[in-house]
């Protein structure tokens, strides 16, 4: 089990790969919605924004604010450093349960570019 640091260390980097995208991808990428990213292991959330192919204002956050995002997703400590190292495929752990993901179509073909 990954600690609340390395989570939140793990949001920053994919933040940090987001703001190094070319142009191209993060157009491609580019929707403005809020975030949340439930950790079932660890009994907390992070939350952020995603705009402009960017993910900013990374910060931890309370049950009932995670619920108010308009991209929810949820899933293990571990899970979510594989995925953002790339060790773990979206759409195959989306499909086996191991994330789940709360959004609109149009959101979840978008979430493909980031991860």
């Amino acid at each position: 089990m990954a600690s609340r640091e390395q989570c939140e260390q793990a949001l920053h980097r994919l933040a940090e790969r987001l703001g190094g995208a070319d142009d191209a991808t993060r157009s491609r990428a580019g929707f403005d919605r809020t975030l949340s990213c439930r950790l079932r292991d660890l009994d907390t959330a992070f939350a952020g924004r995603l705009a402009d192919g960017r993910l900013h204002d990374i910060r931890e956050i309370d049950a009932a604010q995670a619920r108010e995002a308009q991209v929810k997703l949820a899933m293990s400590s571990d899970d979510l450093l594989a995925l953002v190292a790339g060790d773990l495929n979206m759409a195959a752990a989306w499909a086996s349960g191991r994330i789940r993901v709360d959004a609109g179509i149009l959101d979840l073909l978008r979430l493909r570019t980031i991860f």
